[in-house]
């Protein structure tokens, strides 16, 4: 089975029905990838979710259920080494320290895609390519 990551931004449109067009994009998204059971992320993108919709305006009490929810999905849990790996990418591909985290979670779960609007679509990092679901 092909497991596709999902960043948080792609997340937090699938949330937000005020986000028009990129929230219709985005829930499509999301809701194929967990019935098939092909969606992955990270406890670092749950935090990052978690931090955005309750800033946003999400009772917190419901954005935890969501996060709980996200269970069903492969998770990576970064340690030390993925730190070091981390690192290696931000300087070999000259991206932030936060989307290194990801593509490393991304390549560490054997993910195909990692869906952003945050990297160059088509961009390969490693076995993963990066999507931007609203192009």
């Amino acid at each position: 089975m092909i497991v596709e990551f999902i960043d948080t931004n792609v997340l937090v449109y699938a949330y937000d029905s005020r986000a028009g067009s990129k929230h219709t994009v985005a829930i499509s998204l999301v809701n194929r990838l967990l019935e098939a059971g092909s969606a992955a992320l990270s406890v670092q993108i749950l935090i990052e979710f978690y931090a955005a919709v309750t800033k946003g305006g999400m009772k917190s009490q419901r954005a935890g259920e969501i996060v709980s929810d996200l269970g069903i999905c492969a998770r990576h849990r970064p340690d030390h080494a993925d730190v070091i790996r981390a690192i290696e990418l931000l300087r070999r591909y000259k991206i932030s320290w936060w989307d290194a985290l990801v593509v490393n979670s991304a390549n560490e779960l054997g993910c195909a895609v990692l869906w952003t609007e945050d990297l160059n679509h088509g961009q390969r990092y490693g076995g993963v390519t990066v999507r931007n679901p609203f192009l």
